[in-house]
């Protein structure tokens, strides 16, 4: 028998919520990765991987969220905490890999690509992960043509942040990248659930596991409370607060538009050359000998 499912089951509530939290994510990731890019400051390697765990927060958070609102009319859900867990750390070392490989090898069309595959690939293996997670008195099936759909969306999605991470500077820029990015991630997680169906079997249902709101909602409480602190970390970042989020490095606003560095300093004057001018005669004439005669020293 084939099982009822419904993937609202409190309406637009769960959908909204972690789509708000893939943006939240995916725009504090961008601002680190991008810190990392543009900028010299800073202690490289731990930029990196608070971006790669605010991103790979952001997407776990948004795949459970939505996972509260999955439910089969004739069956209890289930979810075995250690295969959860497990998917939370697959979405965070599998984003890093990407963010890292970009991090230290620039903004090349293969760096991003390559990046890219491995970090979209991660994400689609979370979402997968946490589906293998349910237990339930039944089996799921998958189309295949919608998996590889979805699989394809986390691979665009990837190779977009990443370039978007190296390639956007500006605040509202990186904002509105973070956006679509949410609209990428919800896309590919409500994708792959359109794949599912669930055939039922006879058999009575397990207490196995625990239930969604005894597991999700307490395990959501640790990633949210991260990317509120990580949220605190990037808005108190010297140069979030001076203002700098246009891609500038030190020095005029000029030199950092044409990619070049800090202006010299312009040169300070030869010592003696303001007492030259004074004696309206060059600072490397000679003195005249003191020995000389009245004659000798006056100009001709």
């Amino acid at each position: 028998m084939n099982g009822t499912i419904d993937g609202f089951s409190y309406g637009a509530v769960t959908p909204v919520a972690g789509y708000l939290m893939a943006v939240l994510g995916s725009a504090l990731g961008l601002r680190c990765v991008a810190r990392c890019v543009h900028y010299r400051q800073g202690w490289k390697p731990g930029w990196l991987a608070l971006g790669a765990a605010c991103i790979g927060c952001g997407i776990w958070t948004m795949h459970f969220i939505a996972m509260t609102g999955f439910q089969i009319e004739e069956a209890p859900i289930r979810y075995d905490v250690a295969v959860t867990v497990l998917s939370l750390a697959v979405a965070i070392v599998v984003v890093g890999i990407g963010v890292f490989i970009v991090g230290y090898r620039g903004a090349g069309v293969v760096t991003l690509v390559s990046a890219g595959a491995i970090t979209g690939l991660g994400v689609a293996a979370m979402h997968y992960l946490g589906m293998y997670a349910m237990h339930l008195p039944g089996s799921l099936r998958y189309d295949p043509f919608i998996v590889v759909l979805s699989v394809a969306i986390a691979l665009g999605a990837a190779i977009a942040a990443l370039w978007a991470a190296v390639s956007i500077r500006g605040f509202a820029s990186s904002l509105g990248a973070s956006l679509v990015m949410g609209v990428a991630i919800s896309g590919m997680h409500y994708t792959g659930m359109a794949a599912v169906s669930v055939h039922l079997h006879n058999a009575p249902a397990t207490g196995d596991g625990a239930t969604p709101v005894s597991l999700l909602l307490p395990m959501l409480l640790g990633p949210v409370v991260f990317l509120i602190l990580a949220t605190a970390i990037v808005v108190m970042d010297p140069l979030f607060v001076a203002g700098h989020t246009d891609g500038r490095r030190n020095g005029s606003p000029r030199a950092a538009s044409r990619g070049r560095g800090p202006e010299p300093a312009p040169a300070r004057p030869r010592a003696g050359a303001h007492r030259a001018e004074r004696d309206n005669r060059p600072a490397w004439s000679p003195r005249p000998d003191r020995n000389a005669t009245h004659e000798q020293r006056a100009p001709r």
